[in-house]
């Protein structure tokens, strides 16, 4: 054997990947699929239909039942616990399970529960003892029961604060450092019978718009946008309230907080972008610069990375 196997683990597959470690009292059944490189650790059982990937760490007390997918460098934290039939009875078995899937490095903390038919994104983080009742975003840092997002594993940008420095009442622009991703700041005019603030084109934004949508009245623990455009871009404007917005471009991200209305982001094609912790009030006025294609939206994480090459 490439792999160690302690004297007390019962391993049944044949299928376990070089340099891998099975510690005392684990439990492996015969169509159990383990890569290299894995950590697996006393008092597990690993069933028929789970397959792992590479440099997996699965802590003491973890059961992996039929139809669960981990993939590469996820790390799953001491007494997690997954489920597989969303209705189960004794002596009743369904003839197809749900499909779990931890996508790569991934990492579920000690004590929590994961629901039958959940995808936990790329890179995101359950906190300990968390009930996770909805699929996760990649990145994405989630904690309670029911499982909320509390932010993002990205650089946290206040853009209220980076509009203090452009001159005040002007318009002015900054990098945010993710794809092309840019912070403007419109006229903002104070008025006793009321204040404005305005766009046009080409002079204060970037492009022009061939069409608008709002977006209003969404509770707080719900999730917007999780997608990118192909050839789309956007010009997104907090009109009242407040709202995180995490864009991505494959290799760097940043959170943006949303919270004044003479503030816009330009979002250029092939950026991920999500919205979340969306402030009671919050209005977002949201710029395109062509018509609504459904062909346009890229809304799989894994197939955005893929279309810009990132593995």
């Amino acid at each position: 054997m490439d792999y160690f196997c302690h004297p007390q683990a019962i391993v049944e597959s044949k299928r376990i990947g070089p340099g891998t470690r099975i510690w005392a009292f684990a439990h492996i059944l015969p169509g159990a699929v383990i890569g290299a490189d894995c950590n697996i650790c006393d008092h597990t059982f690993i069933e028929n239909d789970v397959i792992i990937g590479d440099r997996v760490t699965i802590k003491s007390g973890v059961q992996l039942w039929d139809s669960i997918t981990v993939e590469d460098d996820v790390f799953i934290g001491p007494n997690a616990s997954f489920s597989n039939d969303p209705f189960p009875r004794s002596k009743q078995h369904l003839t197809a399970y749900p499909r779990t899937i931890l996508h790569k490095g991934a990492s579920i903390g000690s004590n929590a529960t994961i629901l039958p038919g959940i995808r936990v994104g790329r890179n995101a983080m359950v906190g300990a003892g968390s009930v996770v009742t909805h699929d996760v975003p990649p990145n994405a840092i989630v904690s309670g029961n029911p499982a909320r997002i509390m932010g993002y594993d990205a650089g946290e940008v206040d853009v209220g604060a980076e509009a203090i420095s452009m001159p005040t009442g002007e318009v002015g622009v900054r990098e945010v450092g993710v794809g092309g991703v840019r912070i403007y700041r419109q006229p903002f005019v104070e008025d006793l019978r009321g204040n404005l603030s305005f766009g046009q084109a080409p002079e204060t934004l970037p492009f022009t718009p061939q069409r608008y949508f709002l977006i209003l009245d969404v509770p707080s623990k719900e999730v917007r946008g999780e997608s990118a455009h192909r050839q789309l871009s956007q010009f997104i404007v907090c009109v009242r309230g407040s709202v995180h917005l995490v864009v991505d471009d494959g290799q760097h991200r940043a959170n943006l907080i949303l919270n004044r209305p003479d503030l816009g982001v330009y979002i250029p094609p092939m950026v991920w972008i999500v919205m979340y912790q969306f402030s009671p009030e919050a209005v977002l006025m949201v710029l395109a610069s062509g018509r609504y294609e459904s062909a346009e939206y890229i809304r799989d994480y894994e197939e955005f990375l893929h279309l810009r090459g990132v593995g």
